[in-house]
């Protein structure tokens, strides 16, 4: 479009990367996070060589446990020991690479001009904010290769085919978000296919196509790739069982029901309502102004769609792909509006002038401290972590009396990951990873759970051996502690409370 020559204004460009970089930087508040970073120091300290069975638990040791992330997790560790005392700040800067990245490089799917991809990107990652922390955002840089290069293929490149195979294979050991590109090549695949029959057989619809069409040799070298990029992501540590404990994961059904960001969207909270106004917003632009016919990004769009509305975890992915619909529609709701309001022609940099107030005051938004907040969690993350949920106080007390607790904890599910690295030498009942873990007679989520009932499952406590405990304050199992005889309160705040069982 004529948008991408003409319209260049670097005031507005520089202010909304500035405002990217205010929204890509985050404190580091992802509950698994942590133990990624434990697993990845420890991975590096053992030589690169995974544990055959969970080192962080004592209550599944003998689990033969599938690291999904094991060389991001060393990536991290790396980075983290290399810096040393900036350590946990690059590892900030590194997540916000990956997240600028992902983003730029989808918005670099469509042909407009740098303001109108800066504005989608601006606006996806303002309603993606409370998913940015989490470690999976290496899946969104992943998905925005594959599309990328799929796209160049597309247009007429050969060679950024033969790329996408050596990138799963990567992001397999990544991350386990890998079967979402190869979904994607699925469907990028079947569209085509079914396009050229289409095409195939009424030519004169082939005009009415706005994106490419492949010829049948172009789509069997498609469907060698994707069969070859299937295959590739067996080359990791664990074979077979990536795959296994992939699926485990997504088809057990406590997992699904129980861990938040497994559950069903619902437009009822904050995160919700934004994301429900962003879908609604672009339902609304794409009736007004979208009038291309493609196949590809159409099928794309609603498989994401589809998927983000039966997961929270998987909103950003829709997001992602959004990205270049979005820039699209703005550049052609530009094109109406100049024709509607001449000034816009007569006085551009009136409009300019409103479009970068704007932005300024949604960067206004972030709150002016946001920065010091993301470099304090990065160079003094024990003072950061006291202004959130996060149990610093109580972890800080019980480094300083270790001695008064015991040898087999009870924590609160949200405290696992945390307490990974900041009691390395104490080992969890239950952290992120564990949702789905069963062996033998225990399985450990649904035991965990059993605690809550009412009335609770204590049982679960002896079976487990349990004789002290970090919980949350105000939580029924907190309450039901209380109640009972033989638990002793030795520290209390508002945020956590530490028991221990009293000896016989």
């Amino acid at each position: 479009m004529s948008e991408r020559k003409d319209i260049f204004y670097p005031s507005l460009n520089l202010l909304l990367a500035f405002f990217l970089l205010n929204v890509v930087l985050q404190p580091l508040t992802d509950p698994d996070f942590w133990w990624h970073l434990r697993s990845g120091v420890d991975l590096i300290h053992n030589g690169w060589s995974p544990p055959a069975t969970d080192p962080y638990s004592h209550t599944l040791p003998d689990w033969p446990w599938v690291n999904h992330s094991w060389l991001l997790d060393g990536i991290i560790g790396m980075v983290y020991t290399s810096l040393g005392p900036f350590g946990l700040l690059g590892v900030i800067l590194l997540f916000a690479g990956i997240r600028a990245a992902a983003f730029i490089l989808s918005a670099d799917l469509c042909r407009v001009g740098w303001p109108y991809r800066l504005l989608a990107v601006a606006g996806a990652l303002w309603v993606a904010r409370p998913f940015l922390g989490a470690t999976h955002m290496t899946t969104l840089l992943g998905l925005a290769v594959v599309l990328w290069l799929s796209d160049r293929y597309l247009t007429g490149h050969e060679a950024p085919l033969w790329v996408i195979p050596p990138v799963f294979l990567l992001w397999a050991n990544l991350h386990a978000g890998f079967p979402a590109g190869l979904v994607v090549l699925l469907v990028i695949g079947c569209v085509s296919a079914v396009a050229r029959l289409v095409v195939t057989r009424w030519p004169a619809l082939a005009d009415r196509i706005d994106e490419p069409v492949m010829t049948w040799v172009h789509i069997r070298r498609f469907t060698w790739c994707t069969v070859a990029s299937g295959l590739a992501t067996f080359a990791n540590p664990y074979g077979w069982r990536l795959h296994e404990e992939i699926y485990q994961t997504l088809s057990d059904p406590l997992s699904m029901t129980k861990v938040v960001h497994w559950q069903t969207t619902t437009f009822t909270d904050p995160t919700g309502i934004r994301y429900g106004v962003d879908l609604a917003a672009l339902a609304l632009a794409a009736a007004l102004f979208y009038r291309r016919v493609e196949p590809i990004r159409l099928a794309v769009l609603t498989t994401c769609l589809v998927t983000s509305l039966l997961h929270w975890y998987l909103i950003p992915l829709f997001l992602l792909v959004s990205v270049p619909l979005w820039a699209d529609l703005l550049a052609a709701c530009t094109v109406r509006l100049r024709a509607a309001c001449p000034t816009m022609q007569t006085y551009p940099k009136r409009w300019l002038l409103v479009m970068t107030l704007i932005a300024a005051l949604t960067l206004g938004a972030l709150g002016p401290g946001h920065m010091q907040q993301v470099a304090r969690s990065g160079l003094a993350p024990e003072q950061f972590f006291r202004r959130t949920w996060y149990p610093i106080e109580a972890i800080q007390w019980v480094q300083a009396n270790r001695h008064l607790v015991g040898a087999r904890l009870l924590n609160h599910f949200d405290y696992g990951g945390f307490l990974l690295w900041w009691l390395p030498d104490v080992k969890v009942f239950i952290d992120g990873r564990m949702p789905y873990w069963n062996l033998d007679d225990r399985r450990i989520f649904s035991d965990y759970l059993a605690l809550f009932k009412n009335p609770p499952a204590l049982g679960v406590l002896d079976k487990y051996h349990v004789d002290w405990a970090l919980m949350k304050s105000g939580s029924r199992l907190d309450t039901t502690l209380s109640g009972l005889p033989d638990w002793q309160v030795l520290y209390r705040d508002r945020k956590a409370t530490v028991y221990v069982k009293r000896r016989k």
